[in-house]
């Protein structure tokens, strides 16, 4: 009996440590289900990666650009250049819960990855400045001067020791790349020879910058060195792999995807680059690659998704999605539950209430068990005292 009531005991304060522990989410989760494919037939295709193929569609206009997952999945950021403006979906049914207009024709979007930030970045080189937009209601917040036209954008989280991680906000400009931090306080600028364009922000202490004169650079984030890599070709939107680092780089003009290894702390020794080449045969104009490491996919001039075995270094599959493909990201399976926040903020509620009952109810009813037992083996004793 005391052997069930310590492994009950147990159980009740790890479902305890569940309730209030707190966890980073990305948004495609380490085991990711979907892949969200803009700038198709009819304006988002959904692909179930399991089954390898579309099994649903959005009807958005505006030519979408961008497109974000949030943290847990539940909802779809989209840019629509030609309308001027970012529209949040629900990612289970496509309905549109808010919009925001925005300055000239925004196609960057940027999701802060901090847990509990709720901050989308949204930019385009058709207006000087970068809008921060509440990723719940779509208001925006702030307004980041940049100076220049906003080519790439890009979110650091930044490790702050004991005190978990701060946001900066990075953004390619004209001949530089402006970096703020989430107040919107210009923090520095780094000058990019070629005029930077995409960015990309491993977790680490290295950035990644693609040049509009075909050259992709290292940044390192906290001395702003900047480390040559590699060059002559059209580089498009990168990613990264969030378990090697590897960085994969979208080459347009030679109509491949090139791997490059990631540099070490301080940028010395440059590596030979790059490590790695996937030789495509029709442009590629976006890469998402898996939080576990597993998957990658290509977004192809033509409609198609070339599916890779990363640890493999092979294409397994092309996909049919229609359209002229511009952003990939992948993500999981919607929550059953809230498609709206709302929704989401009462149902957090109850299982919240739900949790604590269940930890109360794993505490009191060992003790109430472990009573009775007391008292009866108490009464056998007697009995057998008397006898």
């Amino acid at each position: 009996m005391l052997r069930l009531l310590t492994i009950v005991l147990m159980l009740a304060l790890l479902a305890l440590s569940g309730v209030f522990s707190s966890r980073a989410a990305y948004a495609d989760g380490g085991a990711p289900n979907l892949a969200y494919v803009a700038g198709t037939t009819k304006g988002i295709s959904i692909i179930d990666i399991a089954q390898q193929k579309v099994t649903g569609t959005f009807t958005v206009s505006g030519d979408p650009h961008s497109v974000m997952l949030s943290l847990d999945g539940r909802f779809l950021y989209v840019a629509q250049p030609a309308l001027g403006r970012m529209i949040m979906l629900a990612a289970k049914t496509g309905a549109i819960i808010c919009s925001v207009n925005l300055p000239g024709q925004p196609s960057l979007l940027a999701l802060d990855p901090t847990p509990n930030a709720n901050v989308l970045y949204a930019a385009d080189n058709g207006d000087d400045s970068v809008r921060a937009i509440d990723s719940t209601n779509c208001a925006i917040k702030r307004t980041l001067q940049t100076g220049s036209p906003v080519y790439g954008l890009a979110v650091a989280a930044i490790s702050s020791g004991s005190s978990g991680s701060s946001s900066q906000i990075w953004a390619s400009g004209t001949d530089a790349v402006t970096i703020f931090d989430a107040t919107g306080k210009q923090l520095g600028t780094v000058p990019i020879p070629g005029g930077p364009q995409y960015l990309s922000i491993p977790l680490g202490t290295m950035a990644y910058v693609t040049t509009r004169s075909g050259a992709v650079d290292a940044i390192d984030i906290f001395s702003h060195k900047v480390f040559p890599l590699i060059s002559g070709g059209k580089y498009g939107p990168m990613d990264y792999d969030a378990i090697t680092g590897d960085v994969y780089v979208p080459d347009q003009l030679h109509k491949q995807l090139i791997v490059l290894t990631p540099l070490s702390s301080g940028g010395n020794p440059v590596p030979p680059e790059p490590n790695h080449t996937y030789h495509l045969g029709v442009a590629p104009q976006s890469v998402a690659i898996t939080s576990d490491g597993q998957l990658g996919f290509v977004a192809l001039s033509g409609g198609n998704v070339a599916m890779l075995d990363v640890p493999g270094k092979q294409i397994v599959n092309t996909i049919f999605v229609g359209g002229n493909p511009h952003f990939i990201v992948t993500g999981l399976y919607p929550p059953v539950v809230g498609t709206t926040p709302e929704q989401t903020a009462v149902w957090g509620t109850v299982i919240n209430v739900l949790a604590y009952v269940f930890v109360i109810a794993l505490f009191i009813v060992p003790l109430l068990i472990f009573r009775r037992y007391s008292r009866a083996g108490g009464k056998a004793s007697g009995i057998k005292d008397k006898k």
